[in-house]
This record gives C-alpha cells, sequence and structure tokens, in this order.
C-alpha cells in the first residue's frame, strides 16, 4: 500500500446528500469537472482532490528513516473566490505539517461552491495516511483469514472499518428537538409568523421546539440574511459560526462560550459601579433525529443595582450565603458587596413519534401569551423538572412534573432545605382560525408522612382537585386557570388568563371582599408590523391579582420555590399595567418596557404584624380581617420601572449581543419600614452578553 485513503468530509456550509439539497447547492467545481452531472459533482470533486495529492505528495525523508506509520488530518476550505486555504493540520512531524502546506497552496483555483445560485464557502476535513497509500476500490482488497472464521475476522475490521464520518455541517437545531431559548426579545422575531389567521400553532407552553416554530418561521432563510462575508476562521466564529460545530451520519452538536460582562452605574447606591461577570460554555446536540440534549454551565460574579442587591439579599435561604439572585439561584459572597452565583442548566429533549416530545431537565418553563404569567413563569431559579407535550388535531397538552425547594430557616429538615413537588396539566385547544382556549390545572405538595413524589399524580388527564380531596385537602394546593387569545387579524391579537387559588361565589354575591376570593385575571394585547412599519412590535397589558392568592395556610404549600413566587414576580395584592415596544433591523435590535404598579406590602413593625396578602410565603390565617380584602391594602405602594436599552447581534449562532441599557424605578409607599422605603433609581449599563434567558429586574 503506497499512498492515501480520505476518511472523512466536513463542510461547514450546506451540504446534504439528497436530490432536493443538490438542487439549491453545489460544491467547488474543478474544471476537469464542468461537464459532470451536478448529483456527480462532489464524487467528481474528492477525485480531483485525491489526484492532486496522490501526484505532488512528497514524503519527508525524516519519516521513512525513522519507519514512520499515522496519519496526516488537514481541515481545509475553499473559500467565495474559490481558492484552497489549509485552516488546521495535525501530524507527528513539522516536516510533515510543512509539505501538506505546499502541497494545498499548488491547488489551482477553481469555480466556488454555490447555496441558491450565491457563492459560499466550504470545509473539508481529509485524513492522509503515511506512509502514502492510493486508494483503491473495496472489492480489489486482499483478505487474509489467518484460520479466523468469518466473524472473528469480521470482527477483527471493525475498529478500522469506523471511519471518521464528519460530514457537512448544516445547522440541525433549527429543525431539532431542542428548545428555542426563551427570552422575550428573541421569541418576537417568529411570534406574528406563529399567530397568523388560519395557524393550528399553539403559543402558550414555552419554550418552544425548534422542529414546531419551523414551520412557520424559516430559521435558515432567516439566518443567511445576517451572515457576513468573512475570509478568515477568525472573523467566522466571531460573527457568524459556532466556536466549534461538528456533524456525523447519525450524530451532531456544537459548543460556544458564554459571556455576560456588564459594568453600569446606580445613582442611588453607595458604591462606585455595578458589575457583572458571567462565564461559562453551552453544548447542544443531537443524536439521530429523535433525541437531542442541551447543557450550559454558568460561573457569575456580580454586584447589581442597589434595589436588586436588597431585594436579593431579602431572599436569603437558610445558611451563611447572604442572598439569593432572583431568577438564578443562591449566592454566596464575592469580595465585601458582592456576590458569586455558579448555576447549571441541561435537559434532555426525546421525540418518539410526531406528536409527542418528552423532556428531563434542570432549567424552567413558562405558562402563557404575555411578558407575565400569572399560571407558570420563570421568574424563579432553576429547577428539576419532567415535561411531555402531546399535539394532535387541534389541540396540544403539556403536563410538567417539577421538584422545588423551600429554604427558608424554619422549614429546614437536619439542615436541609424541603422538597415541594408540583404537577401541572395545560390543555391549548385551537377553537376556530381565530380563536384558542386553553385550561390549567396544577397541584403543590410535600413529603408529609412520608409521602414523597405521590403517583396519583403521573396520571396525566384526571383532575388533581379530585386526588386532593383524597389524599386531605391539607396535603396539597390546588389551583386552576385558564387562557384565552383572540386574533383580531394577522397583525393583532388580544390574550388573557385567569387564575382561580380559591372561590366563594357566596360571598362575591354579597359584595364584601371576601379573603377567600383569591384569583387574578390578565388582559393584554399585541400589534404587529405596528403603524404599517415592519419589525416595529407594541404590547398592552394588564395584571391584576387579589390578596392571598398562591399562598396557604400550610406555609410550606405556597406556590413558590427558593424563595421566589412560580407565578408572577411580585406575588399577590397588586394591579400592574405593563407597556413593550421592541424593533429590529437586521443585527440591531432596541426594546422599551414600561411598568405602572400598585403594590400592597405588610408592616412587620412590631405592631401590626399581619399578613395583607402580597407575600405568598406567609400563611393566610395571620390576616387582619376576613372581609373588606382589598388589593393594595397594607403597606400602598406605587412603583414605576422604564428601560430602555439598544444593541447588536455579535452573533446569531450562539447569540452573542453588545447591548446598552438605561433604566429608571420610582419606588413610593405610603409608609417607611426597613423593608418597604422611598426609592429612586437611575441605572445605566453596557455589555456584551450570550442572551440565554430572561433577566427580571422590574421587581
Amino acid at each position: 500500500m503506497k499512498r492515501f485513503i480520505v476518511l472523512c468530509l466536513l463542510l461547514v456550509q450546506y451540504y446534504g446528500y439528497s436530490q432536493d439539497k443538490f438542487l439549491n447547492e453545489k460544491p467547488p467545481v474543478f474544471p476537469n469537472c464542468q461537464a459532470v452531472e451536478i448529483d456527480s459533482l462532489q464524487q467528481c470533486f474528492n477525485k480531483s482532490v485525491f489526484d492532486l495529492i496522490y501526484n505532488n505528495y512528497k514524503v519527508p525523508q525524516k519519516v521513512y528513516d525513522e519507519n514512520y506509520k499515522g496519519d496526516v488530518v488537514v481541515l481545509f476550505e475553499v473559500d467565495t473566490t474559490g481558492t484552497f486555504k489549509v485552516v488546521y493540520i495535525d501530524a507527528i512531524y513539522n516536516e510533515l505539517k510543512n509539505e501538506t502546506k505546499r502541497v494545498f497552496g499548488a491547488f489551482p483555483k477553481i469555480t466556488p461552491a454555490t447555496y441558491n445560485g450565491r457563492t459560499t464557502y466550504k470545509q473539508y476535513s481529509i485524513s492522509i495516511r503515511v506512509p502514502l497509500v492510493k486508494y483503491v476500490e473495496p472489492s480489489h482488497d486482499i483478505n487474509v483469514t489467518n484460520g479466523l472464521s468469518k466473524l472473528e475476522e469480521a470482527a477483527k475490521k471493525e475498529f478500522d472499518s469506523i471511519k471518521s464520518s464528519l460530514e457537512s455541517y448544516t445547522n440541525q437545531r433549527f429543525s431539532s428537538e431542542l428548545n428555542i431559548q426563551f427570552t422575550h426579545s428573541d421569541y418576537n422575531r417568529f411570534d406574528r409568523s406563529m399567530n397568523l389567521i388560519g395557524t393550528n400553532s399553539h403559543t402558550a407552553s414555552k419554550p418552544f421546539l425548534y422542529s414546531e416554530v419551523s414551520k412557520y418561521y424559516d430559521f435558515e432563510e432567516e439566518d443567511k440574511k445576517l451572515q457576513k462575508k468573512k475570509e478568515s476562521w477568525a472573523g467566522k466564529k466571531l460573527c457568524n459560526d459556532h466556536l466549534l460545530q461538528l456533524r456525523g451520519k447519525d450524530y451532531w452538536f456544537t459548543i460556544d462560550p458564554i459571556f455576560d460582562l456588564q459594568v453600569g452605574k446606580d445613582t442611588d447606591a453607595d458604591f462606585s459601579s455595578t458589575y457583572n461577570n458571567t462565564r461559562g460554555f453551552v453544548v447542544q446536540g443531537g443524536l439521530g433525529k429523535k433525541f437531542n440534549f442541551y447543557s450550559a454551565v454558568f460561573e457569575s460574579q456580580g454586584r447589581f443595582a442597589d434595589y436588586v442587591n436588597r431585594y436579593s439579599e431579602s431572599l436569603k435561604a437558610f445558611g451563611p450565603d447572604p442572598a439569593i439572585i432572583p431568577g438564578r439561584g443562591i449566592a454566596k459572597r464575592f469580595k465585601t458587596d458582592s456576590y458569586d452565583y455558579p448555576v447549571a442548566e441541561a435537559y434532555l429533549s426525546y421525540s418518539p413519534a410526531e406528536f409527542l416530545n418528552i423532556q428531563f431537565g434542570h432549567g424552567k418553563n413558562f405558562i402563557g401569551d404575555g411578558y407575565r404569567s400569572l399560571l407558570l413563569s420563570d421568574v424563579t431559579s432553576p429547577h428539576p423538572f419532567l415535561k411531555l407535550n402531546t399535539k394532535f388535531w387541534k389541540l396540544k397538552y403539556t403536563n410538567t412534573f417539577m421538584w422545588m425547594k423551600d429554604v427558608r430557616d424554619e422549614v429546614v429538615e437536619d439542615k436541609a432545605f424541603l422538597t415541594k413537588y408540583v404537577a401541572n396539566h395545560y390543555l391549548s385547544w385551537n377553537v376556530s382560525k381565530r380563536f384558542n382556549l386553553g385550561l390549567f390545572e396544577s397541584v403543590l405538595w410535600t413529603n408529609s408522612n412520608d409521602r414523597g413524589f405521590d403517583i396519583n399524580y403521573l396520571n396525566p388527564i384526571i383532575f388533581y382537585r379530585a386526588i386532593e380531596f383524597e389524599t386531605g385537602q391539607g396535603a396539597g394546593n390546588a389551583l386552576l386557570g385558564a387562557t384565552a387569545k383572540y386574533k383580531f387579524s394577522d397583525d393583532v391579537n388580544a390574550y388573557g388568563q385567569f387564575i382561580l387559588d380559591e372561590f366563594s361565589l357566596s360571598d362575591i354575591k354579597g359584595g364584601e371582599k371576601s379573603w377567600k376570593n383569591k384569583y387574578g385575571y390578565q388582559l393584554g394585547l399585541k400589534y404587529y408590523n405596528a403603524f404599517k412599519v415592519d419589525n416595529l412590535f407594541l404590547q398592552l397589558e394588564y395584571n391584576r391579582i387579589r390578596p392571598y392568592t398562591y399562598s396557604h395556610n400550610t406555609i410550606v404549600l405556597n406556590y413558590g420555590h427558593n424563595n421566589q413566587p412560580l407565578a408572577h414576580l411580585w406575588g399577590a395584592n397588586f394591579s400592574e399595567l405593563i407597556l413593550i415596544g421592541r424593533y429590529r433591523l437586521n443585527r440591531w435590535f432596541a426594546d422599551a418596557k414600561f411598568i405602572f404598579g400598585n403594590r400592597g406590602f405588610d408592616y412587620n413593625n412590631g405592631t401590626d404584624n399581619f399578613s395583607y396578602g402580597g407575600d405568598i410565603y406567609r400563611d393566610y390565617n395571620d390576616r387582619p380581617f376576613d372581609t373588606g380584602v382589598e388589593i393594595n391594602q397594607g403597606i400602598k405602594t406605587k412603583s414605576f420601572y422604564g428601560n430602555l436599552q439598544a444593541g447588536y447581534v455579535v452573533n446569531p449562532a450562539s447569540n452573542l449581543k453588545l447591548f446598552t441599557d438605561i433604566t429608571i424605578r420610582n419606588f413610593d409607599p405610603n409608609a417607611t419600614t426597613r423593608e418597604t422605603f422611598n426609592n429612586n433609581t437611575v441605572w445605566f449599563n453596557i455589555g456584551l452578553r450570550t442572551d440565554l434567558f430572561n433577566w427580571y429586574f422590574d421587581n
């Protein structure tokens, strides 16, 4: 054996092996391949490369002298001008690396690859065997059995038969069973496409899968519009590609770094500056067509605006750690006035059939079409979950099972946080082309009487309220809810939610404003391409939740996790008006958000220690009265939150963004306590962030 054998091909731009793909793209073409049929062009390209290496490669004498046998792995590309460029060489001798560069440097300029008629670059990986081996057809191989059986002989060849199967890297994520990372601003890109009159989409249960959104929104085409023409490897990795992206016959994966590097100034704080320093990495990929995986690890240190720091410390868990960063997790002290808060999120996603997706992981979920959710939101810390999404006909049915923690001092057991379990189901029904109706039910319970995870709640269809009566009404906390959406046009739709924790019809008719009427509602309106301006989005939302909603007389059965609510960030006992505007032009974006609120807080001053219904972690039996209960009771507080943000998407593959924003917050209670006092904040920020989740600083 004297020359080489090709082990693998890697193309980093769009390339596939089906006839449909070849209709839209062509590999690079050597002059001798001009007359070859399109479905044979890749084979002709491969052979031409083989021949050029075979006829020009000169193995260095040192290799012969040392009787070396091995491989030279070469990663190269054909750029948009048709020029061959070596990207990477892996070889034991520098002499082999230099010879490889020389041979590829002598390759002629050829016709570049094209996609949809546009020139594009292609990357390939090739392995050159030393001593050089000439490629021959497998039928010409000489098999030496050495007295072995056929099975044994085949077994001895198994390892060598597993060739490096790297193929062209196409963005498999766009059609995968992976979640689209849930950020409100990014979901706005395809929200209109999913809400056109006549679609059979279901938009409340989030995050969405790429596979379900790709039916309405062309990720590949939109991604191509954002691609920048970069010739260098570094330029492509910075602006267009994943840091590492590989694809084989039955697998693919990508690896990207995570950054959230911010610096800012809070005019109300006595420290010099705010900052956040997050580093990490995210790995995502797939095995086969039905199984995908995702993992992200964050290591962070930060100091935020003073009101955020105070809120974080008010969430403090049992133990020495001083704070819980809202939406992230428990934080230990870093230096004297900052926090160190590591976070990890991961999940496995499997779709055994087109109508069913199963996920198991550590993360967050959201139910609703609005900015807030009164049913299940992503404002709390990541937690373990098992989720089943079943879609058929005009229905989508979501079952979510979650493992939560109560981390307060008074409920720890043997210095361990108390475990709570939550099971909920949400049924979305497209009643017509314009109208969607959703029904929600959730129950929360603890390990009372060594109950553990109650298998009764694994039944995906049964009404949880019935099980709650069977196991004892004090053994769980059940909630009921409903959602609705109506499409006035392709550009305008209305949405709403209703949450019911406890309800007394007789008390409502009596007009006494009973504490038992624990409910809340949401009304919203979305306007796409507002005033006929493409990509201009406007949103109006109103939320109102009565006191004591989400709370319980068994305080561990509140609807919360890690000292944060599972629904609305503010808990209960409030009304809120939200105005949002978003605009996107290519890689540029701008967001504006204004929130006006009326809230009620507890005094907790030693004289008045009653619960007025805003803190869902308090026992509702601590209420000061049974009737005359009104929203905003207790310390009446008016609040305003405004945020303006503008930025540029540096890399759409990893969602890396350069941004700047300004936050204005006014907090005006009618009484002053240690927790509630007048506060006016102006917070400036600039940073570079891998945008993977929602930050909620509007507490």
